[in-house]
């Protein structure tokens, strides 16, 4: 496929600087682009590789306006590039149809139109599955599930029973969602399971990356809200109350019965302990230790966890421990010459 310039503009209802006739055959990253590809630049600390990239045209944000390629200025070139992208090279994604014959569904389960169920899962007993939704092979659809219309579950995930799934859903493979909280009681020196009869809660327009865990309430239910996006190797605990259109990153943790606002993001290995709460907007930085509750509209990291400005002047003290090291000894070597001269000049017996 390929295009001009004019015609991706046209496209994107993006502004053209430049030459539109320039024909693009390609789309690529601006650091590994050729002659020929549009590339693109949505953060400004890249701007230097507007004169370094070998693209014959940059999908850009409006405020650009230096270039010796033909630019495409739109609002959002992130977004912009990924519809583009979209065009030049469209997936081929090819889902279960049907059910498959070894499908085991009880029959007390009820599957909308179009439903697909793919080889080898199982849908227990009393599952609702509403129209459209693809349930890859291999998969376990637990007692008493509900999973809404046009939901993604994709090969060998686990949905246990009575968790109830929103429509529009995606969910990556290998993920178990609602899985026992991780909830003992020590008694005479053995650890005695408390049992876990809460359910989960998925809303609408999820999704959720590979190996992801979430586990069922102890009593109530967890529950992560409308538009959240969860990546990979997530660890939520029981009874988690999760905000609407949350950023949930890899490998971050998240205890028990803690409560995280709308529109929140957990960068990578994020950890927070249970029972605390977690405001609007606020952003926790990767490998940040949470230690207690924040308030709405803050940054933090660290461990523990502080506001970003202060965690960035202890570690700026921290990175000046070595040379402060360093003065100090020297200046202890000092003081104890001045002490031993100081006493070789007081006579034996005398007085200072």
């Amino acid at each position: 496929m390929q295009m001009t310039v004019k015609e991706i503009a046209d496209f994107l209802e993006g502004e053209l600087v430049g030459d539109g006739e320039v024909l693009i055959k390609g789309v690529c990253g601006i650091k590994e682009a050729r002659q020929g590809d549009i590339t693109f630049l949505a953060n400004s600390r890249y701007n230097h590789l507007i004169s370094k990239t070998n693209a014959s045209a940059i999908i850009t944000s409006r405020e650009i306006n230096y270039s010796l390629k033909p630019l495409i200025r739109v609002d959002n070139p992130s977004l912009a590039f990924a519809n583009i992208l979209n065009k030049f090279n469209p997936r081929r994604v090819v889902h279960p149809e049907g059910i498959h014959p070894t499908a085991i569904i009880a029959k007390s389960a009820k599957l909308g139109g179009g439903v697909a169920i793919g080889a080898y899962t199982v849908i227990d007993e009393d599952v609702i599955i509403q129209d459209n939704t693809i349930i890859y092979p291999g998969c376990y659809i637990g007692r008493d599930v509900r999973i809404g219309d046009n939901t993604l579950i994709y090969a060998n995930v686990s949905i246990r029973e009575s968790v109830i799934v929103g429509s529009r859903v995606v969910i990556q493979s290998g993920s178990v969602i609602g899985s026992d909280g991780f909830g003992f009681i020590t008694q005479e020196g053995k650890h005695q399971r408390l049992p876990q009869i809460g359910i989960v809660v998925i809303e609408d327009d999820v999704e959720i990356g590979a190996n992801v865990t979430i586990d069922r309430a102890r009593f109530d239910k967890t529950v992560i809200a409308k538009g959240t996006k969860i990546d990979n190797l997530v660890q939520i605990a029981h009874n988690v109350v999760i905000g609407q259109n949350c950023f949930i990153i890899a490998q971050a943790g998240i205890s028990g019965s803690t409560t995280i606002g709308n529109n929140t993001v957990l960068a990578g290995q994020a950890g927070l302990v249970g029972h605390i709460s977690v405001g609007d907007n606020v952003v926790i930085a990767a490998k940040a230790g949470v230690t207690k509750s924040i308030p709405s509209n803050v940054m933090v990291s660290g461990y523990p966890a502080r506001p970003h400005s202060i965690a960035k002047r202890i570690n700026a003290c921290i990175q000046n421990l070595p040379r402060l090291y360093k003065t100090v000894a020297e200046i202890k070597e000092s003081i104890g010459e001045k002490i031993s001269a100081r006493g070789r000049q007081i006579p034996k017996g005398g007085k200072s």
